[in-house]
């Protein structure tokens, strides 16, 4: 199937931008305080507003001692957000917003770039970022799943799921589904259009399966055939996967499947889906008492029959790795510097691109290692050794910019601007 070329690249070059007198239709800027997060945030000042000619796409990156946001066509940075800790990155679902995994909850940051409709077309703004004061409060944030017009936030200090419009994250949690799991333990949910919520099941020992629930709360489905739940992704069709120590589970069609690696200990942990393919790309790992593997396969879960096939790379990757393509492209970024791109529907390593010097994974997770974001058809990868953020085209395999970030890059989020906030009349 033929990909819309990327449109960020000349668009945004043109640099057309005309300054709004009146005050724009987004939330975000200096939002409510920590102790109120189901308050509104308030509007971005009018006199930081801008109106440009398209949607401006923009990435964030972490680093030691704040978020970096750049924009996504120049790579030039648009700002640097102080943040003491180590914190994470999670897309919010609307476009504008990411959700930043911190100190007391998940904090609000407005990239600072969104779309108005009117009437057959839209109107696109540009302001300058924020980590606004609006702060969803979680004993130990975890899991986020944006998905479908909903954003399921999981803290996994408590077991407490909540589930937001993904166009009121911003806003508060005025008006969110929420509940919670029998035990506290590292988990996931996963909100679906219809009102069904996949949320999993476990202890703060133990992680066992999932339980599927109906718009009214009521369970419909479950399984307790997934030891080592961890990690989620959806496919075409709304289904499910999730990982398991010995495979996954798909939820399609009502109906909760197996499936089973060809290893004892075939673990999946961490997955990439895409609405253009049924096919979940995941990680595989054999080794269950390795300090670090660092495995050199990677599994396809095909959510139509719950078969899973392995693919062979020339390298090692590592949880960082793993994105789609706009046409549903299974990409994983290699330790060999390499973007590996896979059919997924035949497993085929179709071509690997260079992108960055060969890297070896740090034994600890929070270190910094090339990540790997995909927005509107390009592949942008980090290359901490380096400092700098490498922009591929996923079709064409051309690197068509790099730039150096002055920091040391960390995780890796981008948000479209193509989220859309209330209709009005000019």
């Amino acid at each position: 199937m033929p990909r819309t070329p990327t449109p960020a690249r000349p668009l945004a070059a043109a640099g057309l931008a005309l300054p709004l007198l009146l005050t724009a239709c987004g939330t975000g800027g200096s939002g409510a305080s920590g102790a109120s997060p189901s308050a509104p945030a308030e509007p971005t000042p009018a006199s930081d507003v801008r109106e440009v000619a398209a949607s401006s796409p923009r990435l964030a990156l972490t680093h030691d001692g704040g978020v970096r946001v750049l924009d996504a066509t120049t790579l030039e940075t648009v700002a640097d957000l102080p943040l003491a800790g180590f914190n994470r990155l999670n897309a919010a679902g609307d476009g504008r917003h990411l959700l930043v995994s911190t100190q007391g909850g998940f904090r609000v940051l407005d990239a600072g770039t969104w779309t108005e409709p009117h009437g057959d077309h839209g109107h696109h703004y540009t302001s300058a970022p924020q980590l606004t004061d609006v702060l969803h409060p979680a004993e130990e944030p975890g899991h986020v799943v944006a998905h479908d017009g909903h954003t399921a936030l999981f803290d996994d200090g408590t077991g407490e799921v909540v589930v937001l419009d993904s166009d009121r994250v911003a806003a508060g949690a005025d008006g969110a589904r929420r509940l919670t799991t029998p035990s506290p333990h590292h988990g996931v949910a996963v909100a679906l259009g219809d009102g069904t919520l996949v949320v999993s099941e476990g202890t703060e020992d133990e992680r066992t399966g999932i339980r599927v629930l109906d718009a009214a709360g009521a369970e419909v489905a479950s399984s307790a055939g997934c030891p080592g739940v961890h990690g989620e992704a959806v496919a075409a069709d709304d289904a499910v996967v999730i990982g398991c120590e010995d495979g996954a589970l798909v939820h399609a069609g009502g109906q909760v499947r197996e499936v089973q690696s060809p290893d004892a200990y075939g673990r999946i942990g961490n997955q990439a889906g895409s609405a253009s393919s049924a096919v979940v790309l995941g990680d595989y790992k054999t080794d269950p008492d390795a300090e670090l593997e660092r495995p050199t396969r990677v599994a396809l879960v095909d959510t139509r029959t719950a078969q899973l096939r392995l693919v062979d790379l020339p390298a090692s990757y590592s949880f960082r790795s793993l994105a789609r393509g706009e046409d549903g492209e299974a990409l994983v970024l290699g330790t060999d510097g390499a973007l590996h791109v896979i059919d997924p529907e035949s497993g085929t390593l179709e071509r690997s691109v260079p992108v960055v010097a060969p890297w070896e994974e740090p034994l600890e997770w929070q270190q910094p290692r090339p990540a790997l974001q995909v927005l509107d058809g390009t592949a942008y990868v980090t290359e901490p050794a380096t400092g700098q953020v490498h922009a591929v085209d996923v079709l064409t395999g051309e690197v068509w910019r790099s730039a150096d970030v002055g920091v040391v890059p960390n995780e890796l989020a981008g948000v479209t601007g193509d989220d859309t906030g209330s209709d009005h009349e000019d």
